[in-house]
């Protein structure tokens, strides 16, 4: 069996082989090429499973994204999808090998960090992945959805306003909106601009027909949106809400709410400090479901993604780190002044030992270490190693990823 790259006269060979695996059939493109889901695959980013007499029996892709880290900083990563392997082909070791070849590739291009989705949340933990965000959905029965009486940052104090769009009327307002968000937000992921222009993924930025409402600020400076449909016959569904302001997206939320003729509306991707429950009369009118994992992170080179997130306490802490699919491993010392990092090798006794999927899943700020400690992931060699790992790896609010890929 042999791994090679792709280029672009493998892309229906590819999405055949892809498609193939999960046992689905193509959709038809639209006339201009776009609108499905792989028209934003990079090709040149892409991998084959090829066996000996040439057929192809397994795909792996990465795609160009930009991720937030607490503090604000903004790195290159690269966002592992359409991975599959065909149904004949499968427990042979295809899926390692891609993901070992893969990985290489990654460090060769000078990266340090790897994000993806997981299909199935026991495959990727194996090949160093942690789950590093988390999502929820929130569906809240619109005869119960009175707004508390207002005491903070509510839609009443709000100068701005709402217009009412198409989804195909307002990409450009979309996408400019989006990138200022996910700048601020840690665990967001850029959507660049050829995923908008192509009509890729998934609502909004898929063609799909859409209602978009776009928040304006005082000044007419469109600054959030949320983008929704009704699912027959009485369910308005928010496929999302982009703003970085309290009070636009407490004023989104209730021009949704306010909606006729809706028994309920379903907020898909919510972050874990979603106010809005808060902001309803009755708490119990919003209900959480559906708490998923959404991206798992993976550390390519350890000291160089501890130095390059912003850091919001001091202290040190050793950690050894194991990372067996690569066969490596690894003492760090981690030290923070002033929100700077440094993170150098070191033969002291270790505060922490984890796996790189925990690191991972810590990294972001989203999961505590003390948590991974309590489940036996990590384990803490002296009392007061968890509580100073949760006061190092916190970040200035829960990470959350939108985007999917």
């Amino acid at each position: 069996m042999e791994i090679r790259s792709t280029t672009e006269q493998d892309r229906d060979v590819f999405v055949d082989t892809l498609l193939a695996a999960f046992a689905r059939f193509p959709e038809p493109p639209a006339e201009d090429g776009g609108g499905t889901w792989w028209s934003a695959l990079e090709m040149d980013r892409g991998l084959l499973a090829v066996t000996a007499d040439g057929r192809p029996v397994g795909t792996a892709a990465a795609y160009s994204f930009e991720l937030t880290l607490p503090g604000g900083v903004v790195v290159p990563t690269s966002g592992v999808s359409a991975v599959g392997v065909l149904p004949t082909h499968r427990r042979r070791g295809v899926l390692s090998a891609m993901m070992r070849h893969q990985l290489a590739e990654l460090r060769a291009r000078g990266e340090f960090l790897s994000v993806l989705l997981a299909s199935e949340a026991t495959i990727y933990r194996r090949f160093g992945y942690g789950p590093a965000t988390h999502t929820q959905r929130l569906t809240v029965q619109r005869h119960r959805a009175a707004p508390a009486l207002p005491r903070a940052a509510t839609a009443a104090q709000d100068p701005g306003s709402v217009e009412l769009l198409r989804r195909a009327d307002c990409g450009p307002v979309m996408e400019e909106v989006y990138d200022r968000y996910r700048r601020a937000q840690p665990g967001a992921l850029s959507r660049p601009h050829r995923w908008w222009a192509l009509g890729a993924g998934q609502s909004p930025t898929a063609r799909t027909p859409r209602h978009v409402a776009v928040h304006r600020d005082a000044d007419g400076v469109p600054d959030g949106y949320a983008s929704y449909s009704l699912d027959p016959p009485d369910t308005l569904v928010v496929d999302e809400t982009v703003t970085t302001d309290d009070v636009a997206s407490a004023t989104l939320a209730r021009f949704v709410l306010e909606h006729d003729l809706v028994a309920r509306v379903v907020f898909q991707h919510c972050p874990p400090d979603h106010p809005l429950r808060w902001q309803l009369a009755d708490l119990r009118a919003g209900q959480l479901g559906d708490d998923k994992d959404w991206l798992w992170v993976r550390l390519l080179d350890v000291p160089r993604a501890l130095t390059t997130r912003g850091w919001f306490a001091d202290g040190e802490l050793v950690l050894d780190v194991d990372d067996p699919f690569q066969g490596e491993r690894g003492r760090h010392l981690l030290t923070v002044r002033g929100g700077e990092a440094a993170c150098v090798p070191t033969d002291r006794e270790p505060d922490l030992s984890l796996d790189v999927s925990d690191l991972g899943s810590v990294y972001l700020g989203g999961t505590t270490p003390s948590t991974l400690v309590r489940a036996g992931h990590i384990r803490a060699h002296h009392p007061g190693a968890a509580a100073r790992a949760d006061a190092l790896f916190r970040a200035e609010r829960p990470p959350h990823c939108l985007h999917w890929f």
